[in-house]
């Protein structure tokens, strides 16, 4: 009876890894020496605890990547400007980026963590886009495992309405859209022709749930008007978006760029007679009023 009661009290706590893990990664890092044999035993005695599932994820996520560097003779590289710009042998400029070589299998033990997570507790909303930045940093160009692990979760979000938490506080239906809105950005600036797909089917899917979001009717705008280099098409769901939000002035700002370009006077003068009324900066609007003033001084077609 005494040694059972001397044994219990010597087996570590809960809170007691939790602090062993916070001061050693606080020294050392998430995937620090040490850390990975103190996760062990975390595990071995609460198996299915969730900060160690975390834990875990963070370590070999940590872990898996390798920082390097890459050129390119483009001057931006997953969204990325430059650190470093020098001269090939024929005086053209070469830009160099930072990149990310991943290790396979730790990135998979990465994942399986995170996922054992998300069962545990899948409303848990940051664990979730978690694994979307995950995959997405892991794929690249071509994110196609990111692009389904979002349509996924959009696709839960409307059918079983899960009641999300974010850092322990309730998410409702307005920050879900502004959490997919910020996701369709990290697509659109990978600017791989497979992220502009993505970046489009994640924006159609929400506008099949949310047709009034002029959020997602101006991705649909930019994808029309910057990958497809559809000036109409872009400027009928920029249209749309200004009869739902007058003031949207993505819309405002791309629309008067498309008139431009197609050599519309009368259209550019209606936009920028917009962009005078709502535009909040006042270098802005006092731009597009001293352009309007010498439209409206010349003949206009």
């Amino acid at each position: 009876m005494t040694l059972c009661c001397v044994l219990a009290s010597a087996q570590t706590t809960k809170q007691e890894f939790v602090d062993k893990y916070n001061l050693l990664t606080g020294k050392l890092g998430l995937d620090g020496v040490g850390v990975e044999t103190l996760l062990t035993k975390w595990e071995a005695a609460f198996p299915e605890d969730q900060d160690m599932l975390e834990a875990f994820f963070l370590y070999y996520y940590t872990k898996c990547q390798t920082q390097g560097t890459t050129s390119s003779y483009s001057k931006r590289y997953l969204g990325q400007e430059p650190i470093l710009e020098l001269k090939d042998s024929l005086g053209k400029s070469v830009y160099y980026f930072y990149d990310y070589e991943y290790d396979d299998e730790m990135f998979g033990q990465a994942l399986s963590y995170l996922e054992r997570a998300n069962r545990a507790q899948p409303a848990k909303l940051e664990n979730r886009l978690a694994q979307v930045t995950a995959l997405l940093n892991y794929e690249k160009e071509s994110p196609d495992l990111a692009l389904a692990a979002m349509t996924d979760l959009i696709a839960e979000n409307y059918a079983s309405k899960p009641e999300w938490t974010y850092a322990g506080e309730p998410v409702d239906g307005e920050e879900f859209i502004s959490y997919v809105q910020d996701y369709c950005l990290s697509f659109y600036r990978i600017g791989s022709d497979a992220s502009y797909e993505a970046f489009r089917k994640i924006s159609e899917e929400m506008l099949r749930h949310e047709p009034s979001s002029h959020l997602f009717l101006d991705n649909m705008g930019t994808y029309s008007l910057v990958f497809r280099k559809d000036n109409k098409a872009a400027l009928k769901y920029y249209d749309k978006a200004l009869k739902i939000k007058p003031d949207d002035m993505v819309a405002i700002q791309n629309c008067v760029i498309i008139s431009r370009r197609q050599g519309s006077t009368k259209l550019e003068k209606k936009y920028l007679a917009m962009m005078v009324e709502y535009a909040e900066e006042e270098t802005a609007r006092q731009s597009a009023k001293v352009r309007l003033d010498y439209l409206n001084g010349s003949k206009g077609r």
